[in-house]
């Protein structure tokens, strides 16, 4: 017989946030990826993919995904308006009791995803975030650049940055609710994410290379 703890945990939604860009290689590997950690999740997942002007088939392969799975949402951007505002629209329609926001390229590790929507669940946290350890196979001077902005960010704001950060995370429906909050027009999800106070725990990680295709980002929305 189920406890109330392990009913309760059943009927949680945890909603994916997703922004994709020109990522027809990597959706269905990701997609995959996630419905085979299923049965490791201690809630329904709902994914909710953003498509920031994608000029490729992500939008069409979107659109399949939806009809095999009915939670599978997206929004598409009628033009590219970036990965912040894509990340905004994704918080603003994930109606999850906890939201993760993720990339689709696999860089961040989906393995991890169970531990960490777990110790969210436990309580003592209200955001489980990740960093990467290193910075292995990145060019050297993106890794200079992206050293030399946590340094002089910390410097100048009263908000840390960890650096390593990555958006990979799970947070609590408050937390993400306090983010929605706030109105400012030129957003900065990292410095946002720690601005907003909430008690938040890092998992380092190995860095990876994406599983397929390559980057359509900008350096200053990775860094």
């Amino acid at each position: 017989m189920e406890s109330t703890v392990q009913q309760r945990l059943k009927k949680n939604i945890l909603s994916l946030v997703v922004p994709v860009h020109n990522e027809e290689a990597t959706i269905n590997i990701f997609y995959n990826t996630i419905e085979k950690l299923k049965p490791n999740l201690t809630a329904e997942v709902h994914y909710h993919f953003i498509d920031d002007g994608s000029t490729d088939s992500t939008l069409s392969i979107l659109r399949d995904l939806s009809k095999i799975n009915d939670n599978v949402h997206y929004i598409s951007f009628s033009r590219n308006f970036g990965k912040e505002a894509g990340l905004y629209a994704g918080l603003q329609q994930a109606d999850g009791d906890y939201v993760a926001v993720m990339d689709v390229d696999l860089q961040d590790p989906p393995e991890l995803l169970p531990e960490m929507l777990r110790e969210v669940q436990d309580g003592e946290y209200d955001a489980v975030g990740t960093r990467r350890a290193n910075r292995n196979g990145e060019a050297k001077i993106r890794s200079w650049f992206s050293e030399q902005f946590y340094t002089w960010m910390n410097k100048i704001s009263q908000t840390h940055l960890v650096d390593g950060a990555r958006d990979y995370r799970v947070m609590t429906r408050q937390m993400v609710d306090a983010i929605l909050s706030l109105s400012e027009n030129q957003r900065f999800s990292k410095g946002i994410f720690t601005w907003v106070g909430f008690n938040t725990k890092y998992i380092p990680f190995e860095n990876r290379e994406r599983v397929a295709g390559n980057t359509s980002w900008s350096f200053w929305s990775l860094t």
